[in-house]
């Protein structure tokens, strides 16, 4: 069976929903269908995030991070009121945790200050009275009133509903065989074949092995990261009004053990940073592929060698955390007084589509959109993927998919 399309989109995760979304609203007439591997929407990485709406605060005011994140999270939480989504919106403190820490506090405020995101510095005793449990090494931090938490996985089936009224097609359980960019040709491996006008990769965990099929990003490719969290018991006496962060390491895309408050007033620990084997590598060994492990641990060990942005470091101290004692030395840095008993279990686990650039041997630590020959790729869709995922799609719109058509 052949299918014609005027845009083919991979990937039923947030992104490729909202790039779908977009181009329907720009372009009522024009027919769109989504490829999807999964039987539904988000079951990776949109589906399994903290749900965190960031306020853009990490990100240098000249990134595609800063400017498509500050606007996503207010389009977002706009979303939730709309369909009525449950929304937290309980601000966010960053703390320091090590004398490392003062000058990264400093960057932030200043990245505050250009990208226009209201904050409040904090001393010992804003702190205290802020979040009684906290402490600061050095007695300072930051508060992020705008940051909220709510709840991707009701947005995405919320936006699966919304895109499927307005005739945009949704293709499950798609296995692709075979990628023809000349012919512009998809071939699934029920025999089908989608014949389109422009096909955007929005692949998330997959997304360097499709752009590569056509033709585009070479240079970058997976190297995985898993994320694991703790469920605070709810017995423990912590009564936290906000999340709470440590003030990341501002080399590399991690943010650091945290706090995370659910809308379901489920309060998580995490996540870890530990190195996945496998795309799908959520538990133990489950998922791991020997032609994936391969070049994955390669990749780690050339990273640990070089050491580059203190790879080394992270390695060392994020893989050690897989280990609960360890795990709970992180998170006393920011809550001091929390005791092992009252670290519960949870299956709460997700995994990190990081790409590595291979040419300077560094993590791509900001967004990454790369234009093939009638084809768009999202290469690097990493957190705030989720906040930032209407304005992001804007973005690639804007300056991708209507560039390309322009010149044909």
């Amino acid at each position: 069976m052949k299918i014609i399309t005027d845009y083919l989109v991979i990937g039923a995760g947030i992104v490729g929903i909202s790039v779908a979304r977009e181009i329907k609203i720009r372009n009522p007439n024009a027919s769109i269908s989504i490829l999807e591997k999964e039987p539904d929407v988000g079951l990776h990485s949109s589906g399994r995030n903290s749900s965190v709406l960031h306020s853009g605060i990490y990100y240098p005011s000249n990134s595609l991070k800063a400017k498509v994140c500050s606007q996503g999270a207010v389009e977002m939480k706009d979303y939730h009121r709309e369909h009525k989504i449950p929304l937290n919106e309980c601000g966010k403190i960053l703390v320091t945790t090590n004398q490392y820490d003062a000058p990264q506090i400093d960057t932030l405020l200043n990245r505050a200050k250009e990208s226009n995101i209201p904050v409040e510095e904090l001393n010992e005793q804003d702190l205290r009275r802020l979040e009684p449990e906290v402490r600061s090494f050095n007695g300072r931090g930051i508060y992020i009133p705008s940051t909220s938490v709510g709840s991707s996985q009701e947005v995405i089936k919320s936006l699966r509903k919304e895109i499927e009224g307005m005739g945009v097609s949704i293709c499950f359980n798609s296995k692709i065989i075979g990628i023809n960019p000349t012919y512009k040709q998809v071939d699934l491996a029920d025999g089908s074949i989608y014949s389109y006008g422009h096909a955007i990769n929005a692949a998330g965990l997959y997304a360097d092995e499709i752009a590569h099929q056509f033709g585009v990003g070479y240079q970058y490719t997976l190297l995985p990261f898993k994320g694991i969290y703790w469920r605070l018991d709810p017995d423990s006496g912590f009564n936290l009004k906000h999340l709470v962060y440590p003030v990341p390491d501002l080399r590399v895309p991690f943010l650091g053990v945290h706090t995370t408050t659910s809308v379901e007033g489920v309060t998580y620990l995490g996540p870890t940073a530990v190195p996945a084997f496998s795309r799908e590598n959520y538990h133990g060994i489950k998922g791991v592929k020997l032609n994936e492990f391969f070049p994955i641990a390669s990749n780690l060990t050339k990273q640990f060698i070089a050491n580059k942005d203190g790879f080394r470091r992270l390695a060392w101290q994020e893989g050690s955390r897989y280990i609960k004692p360890r795990f709970l030395a992180a998170a006393k840095n920011i809550l001091p007084r929390l005791k092992m008993q009252r670290l519960l279990p949870s299956n709460k686990v997700g995994i990190r589509a990081q790409m590595l650039d291979i040419e300077t041997g560094r993590m791509v630590n900001d967004f990454l959109v790369e234009s093939g020959e009638n084809s768009t790729h999202i290469i690097n869709a990493i957190s705030p993927a989720w906040t930032s995922a209407f304005s992001f799609a804007r973005y690639i719109y804007d300056n991708h998919i209507t560039k390309q058509e322009k010149k044909i």
